[in-house]
């Protein structure tokens, strides 16, 4: 059963929180062994509660800023010599967001009964990555919380920032297709039907071409709504069904070999494998351990293939390296020598972090200029729609002058 709780903690801070019980007993139980003391304990309504949850879970998500200001707030007052229950206190109380607030409440909770940091994250998978509990928990271990909350900080910071000037980058063409798409089937529903009639008036032969627009028309202007419906419902289900699990390989496949798009994905997860990989090492997390995160990071199943051989690699006892020389298809040059310096040196992180540095920078280059490619290619296709349909509409008009002469 679901209930609803009230409680203090020991230094007399009262919150209120949900939990999963058989009874009120065992959740009064579970509270006193966590070192709380249970204030009030009743059963939580699920019929009259259903649309506030679902309201709460909509609006309440935790956002990407929120996350990062929250790991940089929490590092800040670690380095500043608060202890991390009275830090996770002082966000709670900063805090708007409602579903963040519960997460805080949980981690004092955890912190409260003897627990670490890391295994309260552990709880929030939706929320916290592997990479994020990973890096918090070699913090722990190496007595540098702060400095690990630090760098997991500066990762998330890096990942949304590439995330951002590549999804920024395509912003343009895709307001470009969508108004694109409202305005054609806005002339095919009012612009067709007219020219239709006209052309029945006339008694004029049409071309296939024509039949077939005015064919669309027709149906554009009798169900317009459920056009646009249609057109919705189809955009949706080819990206599901591009996005269904026995597609990636395929999609994978020819998004690295389309012009500039393969170039520009490849730089992209080179990047955030260096800067994964860097950042975890730096936290002191085992190599082994740092490819396993890594692999989940990066998105094209190919280098998730290669980064497993790599880990296959170096459990036989082969260089970090060598898995990288075999795919350098994938992985450019220059990453795996970077990776043979930091090996031979000792500064395997450093050469890491070199690397990401150098392609977000190409990334960011890359981006800017991204417009500029796309922009060619748009106007030849909406020329060639618009070219299409002017030459289907206007060769019945000639043939009608044609017959006057």
């Amino acid at each position: 059963m679901l209930f609803t709780y009230k409680a203090k903690l020991k230094n007399g801070e009262i919150f209120e929180g949900m939990m999963e019980a058989t009874d009120r007993l065992s959740l009064s139980r579970e509270l006193k062994s966590r070192g709380n003391i249970p204030i009030s304990i009743s059963e939580h309504d699920n019929n009259s509660s259903y649309f506030l949850s679902l309201f709460q879970r909509l609006f309440s998500r935790i956002k990407n800023e929120e996350l990062i200001i929250f790991t940089k707030n929490l590092s800040g007052m670690l380095k500043a010599g608060l202890s991390l229950f009275r830090a996770l206190s002082v966000l709670k109380k900063q805090t708007k967001n409602t579903e963040l607030n519960k997460i805080l409440t949980s981690l004092s909770e955890e912190i409260n009964a003897g627990g670490t940091l890391s295994s309260g994250l552990v709880k929030f998978p939706n929320v916290f990555s592997k990479l994020f509990i990973s890096m918090t928990r070699a913090g722990e271990e190496s007595g540098d919380l702060a400095g690990a909350l630090t760098e997991v900080g500066m990762n998330l910071e890096k990942a949304q920032s590439l995330s951002k000037k590549v999804k920024g980058a395509l912003i343009y063409p895709g307001v470009i297709l969508s108004a694109m798409i409202l305005i054609g089937v806005l002339m095919f529903a009012f612009v067709v039907p007219t020219l239709a009639r006209t052309f029945q008036e006339l008694g004029v032969e049409l071309p296939t071409s024509t039949k077939f627009i005015i064919l669309l028309g027709n149906f554009f202007s009798e169900y317009l709504l459920l056009s646009f419906v249609l057109i919705i419902g189809s955009v949706f289900s080819i990206v599901s069904f591009l996005r269904a699990p026995f597609m990636t390989k395929y999609v994978d496949f020819v998004i690295l070999r389309l012009p500039f798009v393969g170039n520009l994905s490849k730089e992209l997860n080179t990047a955030r494998t260096t800067r994964t990989m860097s950042s975890l090492l730096l936290s002191g997390v085992s190599i082994i351990r740092a490819l396993d995160i890594t692999k989940d990071v990066v998105q094209n199943v190919y280098y998730k293939k290669v980064l497993m051989q790599a880990k296959e690699e170096i459990e036989k006892g082969a260089p970090f390296s060598k898995a990288f020389e075999e795919n350098l298809d994938l992985y450019p040059v220059m990453m795996t020598e970077m990776i043979e310096v930091g090996e031979e040196t000792g500064k395997l992180s450093d050469m890491l972090l070199q690397v990401s540095s150098f392609y977000e920078a190409e990334i960011e280059n890359k981006t800017k200029n991204l417009s500029v490619v796309i922009e060619p290619l748009l106007m030849i296709f909406i020329g060639a729609a618009v070219g299409f349909f002017a030459i289907s509409m206007i060769s019945p008009l000639y043939s009608v002058l044609d017959n006057i002469q």
